[in-house]
């Protein structure tokens, strides 16, 4: 089992003994700190204006704009996220997402993920919503 530390307050395990290994997240991260939970994030500015209209890409970017602010409200950044989980209306997205997501998430730490594909969002503009939990100090 390989376990990724860099002296922080978080520890990644990509693949622990007798799991296969995962592509694009961490399958454990443990930590210690305060827990920091975000709502699920939509494609939404700050004036509550959707950003990039049937445009995936447009919208994740917008995602995780808005998780970045979240977690800075926190005093946290994206290097103290556990878990992501991804809800999008269709799993074709997912590779765009990964591009986005890499532009904001330090590859050699990735976070523990979950995606799941949803009949819908709560507006049927939506195509993504990620939530995120964090652990900050320790």
């Amino acid at each position: 089992m390989r376990r990724m530390t860099d002296g922080t307050h978080l520890t990644h395990i990509p693949a622990p003994e007798g799991v296969a290994p995962a592509g694009g997240y961490s399958h454990v991260v443990t930590a210690t700190g305060r827990l920091v939970a975000i709502s699920g994030q939509i494609a939404l500015d700050a004036d509550g204006r959707l950003v990039g209209e049937g445009d995936i890409r447009a919208q994740t970017r917008q995602v995780f704009e808005n998780l970045r602010r979240c977690l800075a409200a926190a005093g946290g950044t994206f290097g103290d996220v556990v878990k992501l989980t991804y809800f999008v209306t269709d799993v074709a997205h997912l590779p765009v997402v990964r591009e986005v997501r890499d532009e904001f998430v330090d590859a050699g730490r990735l976070p523990a993920s979950s995606a799941v594909q949803v009949a819908a969002l709560f507006r049927p503009d939506l195509l993504i919503e990620v939530e995120a939990l964090a652990v900050v100090g320790g």
